[in-house]
């Protein structure tokens, strides 16, 4: 985050690299912020099945910091002084499951793209760090079911599609950070906030989120271009939300909170690629993808590759239904606007037995709401339309969404030099907390206000001067398009791409890059368009569904061959096939665990005692467990490597323990021109963990000089500490 807010309302800058030193009793952590102020957190590893942690207040220079680990070192050489574990990049969170609490780090990360002069990086490697030292009895420190709930945490490869900033809200939209900018602890509480569960024992400790990188789930990536000798730049951003999280199978539906499967909000921006000392124009456009809000499942089965659709619950009132339109009215404003792209007619009744319910549940809600802030609904059979040889459907499907964002306007926004990036990122300083959490959690990003702090702000940068440069009065995105197919992939993939197209011509023109609002889809900058949505249909298809998106749409644009495609789509029916039949319960456990859905408790079934449960979850998007409340929320994290008191790495654990896959959420993708940066990973996760010590004698060059030297995890050190 840019800054954090302690109790005392003080605003701080944010700590971006850290060092982790070790006594018998303590951890401590050292982190710098950059202007030479340096940070000390002290860890306590006596009581292992606690969580104590506390902030020195002082800000130490280089010097006083030095001074202060040498004496640390000092007091602590009758058992081994002070000794350097690893250079981080900021604390994921702290988990326990039935013994002692881990620690979980970032010790490399990437550069992935920039977003208005705020840096955003992937996760390259992450650390889980035992907090217990091998003095301190732990009766299930390495327990048979400790070492299995090891396994599954290391399930959620974090290398893969997570991605943060220190200085930017990337959990929110632009329209968001513009109009009500905030920090601290309430960003940590958004849907899109992975690990807000893992971190919210040091939150609480602390009353800052200092040493905490909030992670997002989904995918980024950013693209220059250039359009009549003007550059700009398209960043295209999915944030999947961790309500209702899991596996395609496992998670359909609705649940009782509204919370639907596979939500995930789709964000286009296009900015001007100037120099820093220039206004910037600035355009963004917000979409949602989720799953049918109806209580329904699909069976998972080994035997059949289209297990059948089964409406597990009909409610009278449509009481969820009605709470998950809500939550998108406090989101995003009116109109909500519903394309439904599932099929119409079949031989054998599957995706029509949920049109014919999805009907009604919209016409009910309806009959309550004035006709102004009524749900838009519209159903247009994808499949059948792509069938007929007679229509071109990608050209129609993009009429559709251009009526759409007719509806629903975007964002868009100037930003001049003199403007600090406070100004910049918040036209409203209101400390009203906005948690994140929708209705009924606690409360919502609403838009309500953003008409009128947009006003506000934009008056008072009109008195902003920069020369001769006029500001255009800014514009306001209110509502937004809600697409849904079965799983939510292949066929919304497609559509979303659609509204992408038409927003891109808008955005272009308001630019003043293109004197027409609109493109051609031949056009190249259409074909560019369609390659990052191609790609970010792949990666969301991996995390939710097991294989790539089917893109036949996209194949026959390109002029694919025909017989090329339908072998492609064969080969990826049978990948998410096996992965869904053979892969997923773990996978769900394994998110269930990250999320803290499911917390551990000694006396208590095991996760993997209550599958069959779990699988009952299918049948309504809904954890059914009966009396057991330790079901929270659901999701996964990184293969990073344990760090016990041996140093003995995760996968050097003894062969019998409990085998869990060990494959990523999601595989290397294709390569897709002028692509600049990405979420996905290219780098390997090593398995193999060498961690060296810093000897007893701790000179002053091993204790503050070149941490490559000591820990190879590093790629650089704090400079000078």
């Amino acid at each position: 985050m840019s800054s954090s807010t302690d109790d005392a309302g003080t605003t701080t800058h944010s700590l971006q690299e850290f060092k982790l030193f070790e006594t018998q009793s303590n951890f401590y952590m050292i982190g710098w912020d950059g202007s030479g102020v340096y940070r000390v957190l002290k860890i306590d590893r006596l009581d292992p099945s606690e969580l104590n942690i506390s902030q020195d207040s002082t800000h130490y220079t280089k010097k006083e910091c030095y001074e202060l680990l040498k004496r640390i070192h000092e007091g602590n050489k009758a058992t081994g002084g002070l000794k350097l574990v690893t250079l981080c990049y900021g604390i994921i969170g702290f988990v326990k499951f039935l013994g002692p609490y881990y620690m979980l780090l970032i010790t490399e990360r990437r550069h992935i793209g920039d977003l208005f002069g705020h840096s955003v990086y992937a996760v390259s490697k992450s650390e889980i760090v035992a907090l217990h030292n091998s003095t301190v009895q732990c009766n299930f420190a390495n327990s048979r079911d400790e070492n299995r709930y090891k396994r599954l945490l290391c399930m959620v490869d974090l290398t893969k599609d997570f991605f943060f900033s220190y200085s930017y809200n990337v959990m929110r939209s632009y329209q968001k950070n513009v109009c009500n900018y905030e920090t601290g602890h309430n960003l940590y509480e958004k849907m899109f906030v992975w690990n807000e569960f893992l971190t919210r024992g040091i939150r609480h400790h602390l009353r800052n989120t200092l040493w905490t990188v909030a992670l997002v789930y989904g995918f980024f990536k950013q693209a220059s271009l250039s359009e009549s000798g003007k550059d700009f730049k398209i960043t295209l951003i999915a944030r999947r939300s961790r309500h209702n999280a899991g596996t395609r199978y496992l998670k359909r539906g609705v649940n009782r909170n509204g919370d639907v499967a596979n939500d995930v909000e789709t964000e286009q921006i296009v900015s001007e690629d100037v120099p820093e000392d220039h206004p910037m124009q600035i355009s963004s456009v917000v979409q949602n993808r989720g799953s049918i809000p109806l209580f329904w499942s699909q069976e998972t089965s080994r035997l059949n590759l289209k297990p059948d659709i089964v409406l597990s619950k009909k409610e009278p009132n449509y009481e969820a239904t009605r709470l998950h339109f809500d939550n998108l009215v406090e989101r995003y404003g009116n109109p909500i606007i519903i394309l439904n792209l599932i099929k119409t007619k079949e031989r054998r009744p599957r995706e029509s037995i949920l049109r014919e319910e999805f009907v009604n549940a919209i016409d009910f809600i309806n009959k309550d709401l004035p006709e102004e802030n009524r749900l838009r609904f519209l159903h247009w059979d994808l499949h059948k339309h792509f069938r007929s040889k007679t229509k071109n459907v990608l050209a129609l499907l993009c009429k559709v969404a251009t009526c759409a964002l007719m509806l629903t306007d975007l964002f868009y926004y100037q930003v001049t030099p003199a403007m600090t990036i406070e100004d910049s990122m918040s036209l409203s300083s209101s400390s009203d907390a906005d948690t994140g959490d929708i209705s009924p959690h606690t409360s919502s990003d609403d838009d309500n206000g953003d008409h009128d702090s947009l006003e506000k702000k934009s008056s008072r940068s009109k008195n902003i001067a920069y020369g001769k440069c006029d500001v255009k009065p800014p514009r306001l995105q209110s509502g937004v398009l809600r697409t849904n197919c079965i799983d939510c992939l292949d066929r919304t993939n497609v559509a979303q791409y659609a509204y992408g197209w038409a927003a891109l011509g808008q955005q272009l023109h308001v630019l003043g890059i293109r004197d027409v609002p609109a493109i051609e889809l031949d056009d190249p900058l259409a074909i560019s368009l369609m390659g990052l949505y191609e790609r970010m249909g792949d990666t969301l298809a991996h995390q939710y569904g097991g294989s790539a998106a089917h893109n036949k749409v996209f194949s026959e644009r390109r002029g694919q061959w025909r017989a090329a495609t339908q072998s492609q789509e064969f080969l990826r029916t049978l990948q998410r096939y096996y992965n869904n039949a053979y892969m997923d319960a773990d996978k769900q456990d394994a998110i269930n665990i990250f999320l803290g859905t499911f917390q551990p408790e000694q006396g208590m079934p095991a996760i993997w005692e209550l599958r069959s449960n779990s699988l009952s979850n299918g049948r309504n998007g809904e954890m059914n467990i009966g009396k057991d409340e330790r079901f929270l929320v659901k999701r996964c994290l990184s293969d990073g490597d344990f760090l016990h008191e041996s140093c003995t790495p995760l996968s050097a654990m003894s062969s019998n323990h409990e085998s869990m896959p060990q494959k990523g959420f999601s595989a290397p993708l294709q390569h897709v021109s002028h692509i600049l940066s990405e979420s996905s990973s290219d780098i390997p996760v090593s398995n193999d963990v060498a961690l060296s010590r810093c000897t007893p004698s701790m000179p002053r060059k091993q204790l503050f000089g070149d941490v490559q030297k000591v820990h190879r995890f590093g790629r650089r050190s704090l400079q000078e500490i």
